[in-house]
């Protein structure tokens, strides 16, 4: 892991086209901002935990299950 120190409006790049700038600290609380082109998806990690785990019980529907709805 990388860990870096920045002050509020300072940035960091991640390779051409992501940019992760600092806008605020307030108290223990960090407001970032991420630069991204559209294709690439940002989500809090919780969010991403969440939709991972709601995939993979999708993708686990028995072939039975499919055939009810028929």
């Amino acid at each position: 892991m990388l860990v870096l120190t920045r002050k509020p409006n300072e940035a960091i790049r991640i390779g051409d086209e992501i940019e992760v700038r600092i806008l605020s600290i307030e108290g223990d609380q960090i407001k970032i901002g991420i630069e991204a082109p559209k294709n690439i998806e940002i989500h809090r990690k919780e969010i991403y935990l969440s939709i991972l785990e709601e995939n993979n019980q999708a993708a686990s529907i028995s072939l039975n299950h499919l055939n009810q709805l028929k």
